[in-house]
C-alpha cells in the first residue's frame, strides 16, 4: 500500500513561535498567505489537526473558496478533504465545528483512548485504535488504504514533532511572519526530540516567496 504524501504547514513568527499566550488565537499570517493555504489544502485528500488543537481553536478545516470546491468535484474528490485527528487519550468534544462541517472524519487513538472517543465521537467519525500507542507509520498506511495520497498537517506542536522525529515528512510549508512573539512559554512549530540527522542534517530549501508581508519557505526534508 502507498503512503499518502506529507505536507506539514505551519505559520511563525521570525523568533520562531506559532501563537502567543493569549486565550485567543494570534494571527501571524496575512489574507494573501490564507488563500494560499486554502490552495494546499483543496490539493489535498486528507487534513489532520491534533486534539489540542481542536479544544484551542475550534478549526472547522474546510476548502473556503466556491471555484476551488467545484473543481474538486469535477475531478471526482468531494468539495473538502477527509478530517483527520490523533487523540491518546480520547478527549474530544463532539460540540466541536470540526466534526459539523464538510465531508468525512476520522480519528486515530491508542487501545487507552478508543472507549472514550467512540463515545464522543462514534456517530460523527470513524475512530481507529492504533495500539497501545499512536503510530503515526501505522496512521499513514490506514489512510493510504482509505486512497488518500496526500495529507495536509496543520499542527499543532506535538503532532508536527511526532511526523519529523519519526521522519514521516516530505515537505515544510513554513510561512514567517514579520512581528516578534517574545514570550518564553508561547508554543512553538515543534517541541525537543530526537529528530533523523540530529542538528548538523540540513533540509533542501525548493523556494521562497514573498506572499504580501509574508515569506513562505518550501524545505523538503527527505532530500
Amino acid at each position: 500500500m502507498t503512503r499518502p504524501y506529507v505536507l506539514l504547514s505551519v505559520a511563525v513568527s521570525v523568533d520562531g513561535y506559532i501563537d502567543d499566550r493569549s486565550a485567543q488565537r494570534f494571527p501571524l499570517s496575512n489574507a494573501e498567505d490564507f488563500d494560499h493555504v486554502d490552495q494546499v489544502r483543496a490539493e489535498s485528500g486528507a487534513i489532520l489537526v491534533g486534539a489540542a488543537t481542536i479544544r484551542r481553536d475550534n478549526p472547522r478545516l474546510l476548502v473556503n473558496c466556491a471555484r476551488r470546491r467545484a473543481d474538486r468535484v469535477a475531478r471526482g474528490r468531494p468539495e473538502h478533504p477527509v478530517k483527520v485527528t490523533v487523540t491518546g487519550s480520547g478527549d474530544l468534544d463532539p460540540t466541536s465545528e470540526f466534526w459539523h462541517r464538510g465531508g468525512d472524519k476520522v480519528v486515530y487513538t491508542a487501545d487507552s483512548g478508543h472507549r472514550r472517543a467512540v463515545a464522543a465521537v462514534g456517530e460523527l467519525a470513524d475512530v481507529v485504535s492504533l495500539g497501545p500507542s499512536v503510530d503515526f507509520g501505522a496512521l499513514l498506511d490506514d489512510l493510504g488504504a482509505r486512497g488518500v495520497d496526500r495529507l495536509m498537517v496543520e499542527g499543532g506542536g506535538r503532532v508536527h514533532t511526532a511526523f519529523l522525529s519519526a521522519g514521516l515528512a516530505d515537505e515544510i510549508r513554513m510561512a514567517v511572519a514579520p512581528m516578534l512573539i517574545g514570550q518564553a512559554a508561547a508554543p512553538r512549530f515543534v517541541n525537543p526530540a530526537r529528530f533523523p540527522g540530529g542538528p548538523a542534517r540540513r533540509f533542501h530549501l525548493e523556494d521562497v516567496t514573498k506572499v504580501g508581508d509574508v515569506a513562505v519557505l518550501r524545505y523538503f526534508p527527505k532530500r
